[in-house]
């Protein structure tokens, strides 16, 4: 049974820094696809980044140049470092992954860490 586990949310004052861990855990086969997604109050679920085992990276609009994902798909391991934060970044920050090709979310979910940002 594949497991992800997060770690690093919390409150940030606006223009702070976080970092946000992620380990997979119970999968015989490294994951092709890792991933953050986050869900604010009333909001739909959205891809903030996402990271392949070959390197390549998406990033949603409303992050580039502030966040940056790394990891290491072998380990199964991701990162998400937040800088410059604002209010709009408040949300669960959900971790995913996946075995599969492409940028779809995978199958495997973390249960989530509550990032605020707020004076």
């Amino acid at each position: 049974q594949v497991q992800l586990v997060e770690s690093g949310g919390g409150l940030v004052q606006p223009g702070g820094s976080l970092r946000l861990s992620c380990a997979a855990s119970g999968s015989i086969f490294s994951m092709y696809v890792m991933g953050w997604y986050r869900q604010a109050p009333g909001k739909q679920c959205e891809l903030v980044a996402a990271i392949t085992s070959g390197g390549m990276t998406k990033y949603a609009d409303s992050v580039k140049g502030r966040f940056t994902i790394s990891g290491d798909l072998a380990k199964s391991t991701v990162y998400l470092q937040m800088n410059s934060l604002k209010p709009e970044d408040t949300a669960v920050y959900y971790c995913n992954a996946g075995h599969q090709a492409g940028w779809a979310a995978g199958p495997y979910w973390g249960q989530g860490t509550q990032v605020s940002v707020s004076s």
